[in-house]
């Protein structure tokens, strides 16, 4: 299932690249991703995931409210598609171009499928793998894209710190909590 996912967004990938005979990023290629990507990541456990799931971990105190997740994923959703269609519409030769477009396509799977691996899977573990990796994959964005378009920047780096928070927040609430799928845990009480 989750290797058809990754096919799935290698799909869109393939669709926006060689879309068009310009090779440039559309608006609507953009709209492509935001609707898959969130259809796969509505699938398994609604438009807001379990919240039942997610309020009845012990939390860090600095956890965010389960209605803030939604309406700050569709901001960051927003402003990443931003700072990828800028670089994809960069010269094709711009150094770092084509690692930074990968690296957000790999930011786009991850996003996909956490609510599979948090929610349906019900693993607090691999929720924050999932997120410690799109974390480090959204820093080696900002730093590429810096030097080569500050609105890319700029677009990618709320979610750098939004990441930040919710990477602290999943591995504290993956150590502190029971993990179903692997039947271990809490590693601290």
């Amino acid at each position: 299932m989750l290797i058809g996912k990754i096919i799935t967004m290698k799909t869109i990938t393939s669709t926006v690249n060689t879309s068009n005979s310009s090779g440039k990023m559309k608006w609507w290629h953009c709209f492509i991703i935001l609707v898959i990507a969130n259809v796969i990541s509505i699938i398994p456990a609604g438009f807001n995931g379990d919240e039942a799931f997610y309020n009845n971990f012990l939390q860090p105190g600095i956890a965010p409210p389960d209605w803030l997740f939604a309406p700050m994923w569709l901001f960051l959703n927003i402003t990443s598609l931003i700072g990828l269609y800028t670089i994809s519409n960069l010269p094709v030769n711009t150094k770092n171009r084509g690692s930074i477009i990968t690296l957000e396509y790999l930011a786009w799977g991850l996003f996909a499928i956490f609510t599979f691996l948090y929610f349906y899977l019900k693993s607090p573990i691999l929720g924050a793998i999932d997120t410690v990796l799109g974390l480090i994959v959204v820093v080696i964005v900002v730093v590429k894209s810096y030097p080569i378009s500050l609105k890319s920047f700029w677009c990618f780096l709320p979610r750098l710190f939004w990441l930040l928070l919710a990477a602290y927040v999943s591995v504290w609430v993956a150590i502190h909590n029971q993990d179903m799928l692997f039947n271990i845990g809490p590693f601290i009480r």
